[in-house]
């Protein structure tokens, strides 16, 4: 047989198995098969060193046909069968799109970050500033400032985190407050803010204590304030908060940097000052401390204490939180499970 039958003959079969090819993994295997270095059209062409001269540009030229044609009848089946491929495929993953969606979960806001901005809302509605500060602080603004020296008992109340000896996190927001009444002008008029956000105490967690809690203090600062300012701001605070009916007594205490200084009660809004277990049968519940700012603290921002008065007041949000929805164990704010924060659905959404 002549290397042109041969060549023949082995298009023929190429062509047949390229036809009969039922996926491209086959086909793959025919192209190598037939047009790689080892396949028959190569083999073929080895024989070419026993033409003559005359025979080898003729044989030469109809390999190459052979190879070009073998070549075009892969590329057309390749088409053929992505095709296919991509029917089956499409078929195989319909959609249904008259299905009912999967509902993607909405998140909502954290309950406490809820009632931070409950609280913010009702004083910017009074015309306060919301002021934020360093959670880092410095020993001089944190204790020395709100009128508590060093070696100062009263320290003791405020176990405290220590960077380095003048260096602290801060263990209430007050330091918030003593920057900005150094820096405030009043001849632009009265100072009213409130400095929210995270504090830090070395205290045993447990049912209703943590080492990281949440803190709004308010300050007011102008000519002629009064306990009576201090009440009546207090009043509007806890109406808005448990319930227009609520009242408010003030019971005497003591803080370094109020004088005089109260312990703040709301009466209770689930049994109405009646006797239950959230106020402990007393009718009445602790919710914050408040006092009027003590001189000594107004004298070292250069406030003149014989010209201007003011008073301070701070409450945490979580104790806030657990009033108002019951809950018994603070750490349950902290621990991010789903099933315990997804029952707090605010309007603020994200």
């Amino acid at each position: 047989m002549s290397l042109k039958d041969k060549l023949e003959t082995l298009q023929q079969t190429a062509l047949e198995q390229i036809a009969a090819a039922e996926n491209l993994k086959v086909l793959d295997q025919i192209r190598v098969e037939t047009l790689g270095k080892k396949g028959p059209i190569t083999e073929v062409l080895r024989g070419m060193k026993d033409l003559s001269p005359e025979e080898r540009p003729q044989v030469g030229a109809f390999a190459n046909e052979i190879r070009d044609k073998i070549s075009q009848g892969i590329e057309e089946k390749k088409v053929v069968l992505e095709e296919a491929a991509l029917e089956a495929t499409l078929e195989e993953e319909a959609i249904d799109v008259t299905l009912p969606g999967k509902q993607v979960p909405q998140g909502t806001r954290h309950v406490l970050t809820q009632i931070m901005e409950e609280i913010e809302d009702i004083f910017v509605g009074m015309g306060y500033q919301v002021v934020e500060g360093n959670e880092v602080e410095s020993d001089h603004y944190n204790f020395e400032r709100m009128n508590l020296p060093k070696d100062h008992p009263a320290r003791d109340m405020q176990d405290t985190f220590y960077i380095s000896e003048e260096t602290l996190i801060r263990t209430h927001t007050s330091p918030v407050q003593a920057r900005v009444m150094e820096k405030h002008d009043f001849a632009k008029g009265a100072l009213r803010m409130i400095s929210p956000g995270k504090v830090f105490r070395r205290d045993t967690d447990d049912a209703t204590h943590s080492h990281q809690f949440h803190q709004i203090e308010g300050l007011v600062v102008d000519k002629n304030i009064t306990m009576a300012d201090l009440k009546g701001t207090l009043e509007v605070l806890m109406q808005k908060m448990f319930g227009a009916d609520r009242k408010i007594r003030l019971r005497p205490s003591y803080f370094p940097f109020t004088e005089p200084s109260v312990e703040v009660d709301v009466s209770c809004f689930k049994c109405g000052g009646t006797g239950c277990n959230v106020c402990k049968h007393t009718g009445w519940i602790e919710i914050l401390g408040a006092g009027m700012v003590h001189p000594a603290v107004l004298e070292m921002s250069g406030i003149d204490p014989e010209v201007y008065s003011g008073f301070a007041f701070g409450l945490g949000p979580d104790r806030v939180a657990m009033l108002r929805y019951g809950v018994n164990d603070i750490r349950n704010f902290y621990q991010n499970d789903l099933r315990f924060l997804s029952q707090f659905k605010g309007e603020s959404q994200c």
